[in-house]
């Protein structure tokens, strides 16, 4: 039965997830953002700054990749870089006002569509979903290591 349920779950997820990021795709690329670069700005904010390894760890690909994203979003003035404080080898990856309008910008247009999407719900079912997509988020997280700028599946 937990094998039904298993089978039942990876498909449903790969259904949402599919359809999340053909739909993120297409949505992204109005705001002159890749679906990376916009993930990538967005922890950026989130962080108040991170180095490209942080970066890195925080998207789930290798170092090179979250370089190539970084040097992206310098190139389109979202994001600068800065001498990291406590590391004199190191620097950081800093949202510039540019790139913080423009998050914004996704953000209420996403919080305008998940407003729309949820208002069939009753409060109880959305604090219900909230609580079970959290719950599915933490052993997902758990299964994954991106130690170093590498993602590898945990078994």
């Amino acid at each position: 039965m937990v094998v039904h349920d298993a089978r039942l779950l990876s498909e449903a997820l790969s259904e949402l997830l599919r359809v999340i990021q053909f739909r993120d795709r297409d949505r992204v690329c109005c705001y002159d953002v890749s679906v990376s670069q916009c993930y990538a700005l967005r922890g950026i904010v989130r962080a108040e700054g991170l180095t490209v390894n942080d970066l890195a760890a925080y998207l789930y690909v290798d170092k090179s990749t979250a370089s190539r994203i970084a040097n992206s979003l310098v190139d389109k003035d979202y994001v600068v870089r800065e001498a990291h404080p406590d590391d004199a080898r190191a620097v950081r990856l800093l949202p510039t006002p540019r790139g913080r309008a423009i998050l914004a910008t996704i953000a209420a247009d996403e919080e305008r569509d998940y407003t729309a999407l949820l208002a069939d719900f009753d409060p109880g079912t959305r604090a219900e979903l909230y609580r079970l997509i959290g719950r599915l988020k933490s052993c997902f997280v758990s299964g994954v290591e991106a130690a170093a700028g590498t993602c590898c599946v945990v078994k």
